[in-house]
């Protein structure tokens, strides 16, 4: 093994992704309000994410791809996609509280360092890596120094995507028969499986903890 990759949100970070998903989509879409409708933002939102969700574009990352579709379907200036990042920067952090730190998460993460393994954080990559490092925060591990953090802004394609993994693999330049998935969803994560990529699917029988040992013990 030389590389582990850890989903974010329910595996490393315990938050209710549902609520905070309810959460954002309130703020950002006030954060829009003089511009466009909230209900009609948020609409377009979704779309223009399905659209990013099914991209396999090489030539364009999930984010281009995302405010392309979004800027032509709303007829707003592109020149808003400022606004995101000034969301993001002001707004999106008092979300925290909906978000809980996992001491193992830590620990499992400086596991993984200490036997220099390559580590990732593969989170399905909707988001610019701002909000991705902000809930990394959250999750009291944002201070390592990580081969790569997957997000809107570097990758082009999503999860549960195989491109996505490959180009993980790629990025690290790393063989997916030496890397190790860790995330909490058989869908986006276990998909990792089918390019021959390890997998580890948290579930109530199986608990980071309990993965942090099974990792203690690999060489």
């Amino acid at each position: 093994m030389k590389a582990v990759l850890f989903d974010l949100d329910g595996t490393l970070l315990e938050t209710s992704f549902d609520t905070l998903l309810h959460e954002y989509f309130n703020g950002i879409s006030l954060h829009f309000e003089q511009w466009i409708a909230p209900e009609v933002f948020i609409k377009q939102l979704l779309a223009s994410t399905d659209v990013m969700l099914a991209n396999e574009d090489l030539e364009r990352t999930n984010i281009q791809v995302f405010s392309e579709d979004f800027f032509c379907n709303t007829n707003l200036d592109p020149k808003l996609i400022a606004e995101f990042d000034r969301y993001y920067h002001e707004e999106f952090p008092k979300l925290s509280y909906l978000a809980k730190a996992n001491p193992i998460a830590r620990e499992i993460v400086e596991l993984a360092f200490a036997k220099n393994l390559k580590v990732v954080i593969a989170t399905n990559p909707l988001f610019p890596e701002i909000a991705i490092v902000e809930r990394l925060k959250w999750a009291n591990i944002a201070d390592f120094p990580y081969d790569l953090i997957t997000s809107a802004d570097n990758m082009h394609a999503c999860k549960p995507n195989l491109r996505y993994f490959e180009e993980i693999c790629e990025k690290i330049a790393v063989d997916p028969k030496d890397c190790l998935m860790i995330g909490d969803d058989p869908v986006n994560d276990g998909s990792a499986e089918e390019i021959g990529i390890e997998t580890i699917i948290l579930d109530e029988e199986l608990t980071l903890a309990d993965i942090k040992e099974m990792l203690a013990q690999r060489s």
